[in-house]
């Protein structure tokens, strides 16, 4: 938002003054000129033009404090109120630039659009250049007012001095300035609807880059404070911050973390390679598209709760073999979980290197007798960890294994992988224990 500050006040003199015209200058006209008009008499019409001549804010101010004292409801506080709000403007007094746009746009049918338009459009870059305490104050009105304007742009009337194209672009600019104010004046005052309608708003006017960027991630951030949040709608528009051609290469490194993290936390899930692979996904697809697809979604930890209520190995491996969107909150929910006591079909056995490295296990998971007598192909890589006496397995025999998983391979190879497993110690050969010595029994000594 602070660039888009910036872009704004660059075209705050040029577009205050079109729009203000000749009350931008503090100019009216004498008396005599447009009496029928504007009528007022010599000495108001001196005294006003005296303050538009101070070009000095802080004496300005004084001056029109003057004129208020001694002509409070004269017919040129038109030309007055524009000079308070530059003035104060000038002085970075943005709560009386506030008061004076207001009480300019209060004129009613004495003010024209343009005047009016003005006013408002003052009164947006003076919330804007506000902080803190000073904007939440503010925001409420600053909505409202930001409102008012955008409906008074079909209204305004072209200056003879600038032609219909220059015309139209500052109109657009100024449309797409009070949107973006619109906007931040809702999310200060957590009005989360009318934030996500105004940020969007900015981005179809067609901002620059590093406007986009500020928007995409305002917009993402309007989602998440929704309530309910919207996650997946503010992770995309997060997304888009990130991948979109204004952000900095410091902005893009505080996004990802960012970013991964509050999928960390929306998910749960135990595995971080699929964490990664869902965040490159996000990436992807953002990059690639500026309206998040209808089916896209990242499952949350509710959703991998419910799956893992009723899940079993047997469960999962049908799960992963059938694909599709089931197979991914399946693996989600089970991936780095430890599974007690899987029974399998040993096929093969790679003892470790060393002392410190595992057994390697390839076993065919079966649930039944007829599985087992069937069983062929292993189906699970089980890496035992401080168990040197699973190396002493038999082939073809069965066990039962408690372990973490940790990956798959899918078909046509299809292929659990589990890590720090050990074995059921039932399952494990018992060493046969030593031979005993037979005792000889020494003949007890004989009585004398």
């Amino acid at each position: 938002m602070n660039r888009m500050k910036r872009v704004a006040g660059l075209a705050m003199s040029v577009s205050l003054c079109w729009m203000l015209g000749s009350a931008a200058m503090g100019q009216a006209p004498a008396p005599g000129q447009d009496a029928g008009k504007q009528p007022y008499t010599m000495p108001e019409y001196n005294a006003e033009q005296a303050c538009g001549n101070d070009k000095n804010p802080s004496t300005q101010v004084k001056c029109l404090d003057d004129f208020v004292s001694k002509y409070p409801s004269s017919n040129l506080l038109i030309y007055v109120y524009p000079m308070y709000y530059q003035a104060y403007f000038q002085l970075k007094n943005y709560a009386k630039v506030i008061e004076y746009a207001d009480k300019m746009v209060a004129l009613g049918d004495k003010a024209d659009a343009n005047a009016k338009y003005a006013a408002l459009y003052a009164r947006a870059l003076a919330f804007g250049s506000m902080a803190g305490a000073d904007q939440t104050t503010h925001a409420k009105a600053a909505l409202e007012a930001a409102e008012t304007g955008l409906k008074l742009i079909p209204e305004l009337k072209k200056p003879d001095q600038i032609d219909d194209n220059a015309f139209n672009a500052q109109k657009k600019q100024a449309t797409s300035y009070l949107h973006g104010t619109a906007a931040q004046a809702a999310m200060v005052s957590k009005d989360f609807p009318n934030a996500i309608k105004y940020y969007k708003a900015v981005l179809t006017d067609g901002p620059t880059p590093e406007v986009e960027a500020v928007t995409e991630y305002r917009l993402g951030q309007a989602y998440l404070g929704s309530n309910p949040p919207q996650q997946i709608d503010g992770f995309w528009h997060v997304g888009r911050a990130i991948t979109s051609k204004g952000a900095t290469q410091q902005q893009v490194t505080q996004l990802k973390t960012y970013l991964r993290k509050l999928i960390v936390n929306y998910q749960q899930a135990a595995c971080d390679n699929l964490i990664d692979a869902e965040f490159n996904e996000l990436l992807q697809l953002a990059g690639s598209s500026a309206d998040k697809p209808d089916t896209y979604k990242i499952p949350s930890a509710a959703d991998l709760d419910a799956a893992r209520k009723d899940m079993t190995i047997a469960s999962v491996i049908t799960d992963l073999k059938a694909g599709g969107d089931k197979a991914k909150v399946t693996w989600l929910a089970s991936c780095g979980l430890e599974f007690p006591d899987v029974p399998g079909k040993l096929m093969e056995i790679t003892p470790g290197a060393t002392a410190n490295d595992p057994t390697v296990l390839k076993v065919a998971f079966v649930t039944s007798d007829a599985e087992f007598q069937a069983a062929t192909t292993p189906n699970m890589e089980v890496k035992v960890v401080g168990q040197p006496e699973a190396a002493k397995l038999e082939k073809v025999n069965a066990l039962r294994c408690t372990g973490t998983l940790t990956s798959f391979d899918p078909d046509p190879s299809f292929m659990l992988h589990w890590d720090k497993a050990k074995v059921n110690a039932e399952d494990l050969p018992q060493e046969k224990a030593p031979a005993k010595k037979p005792q000889v029994r020494r003949p007890a000594p004989k009585k004398p």
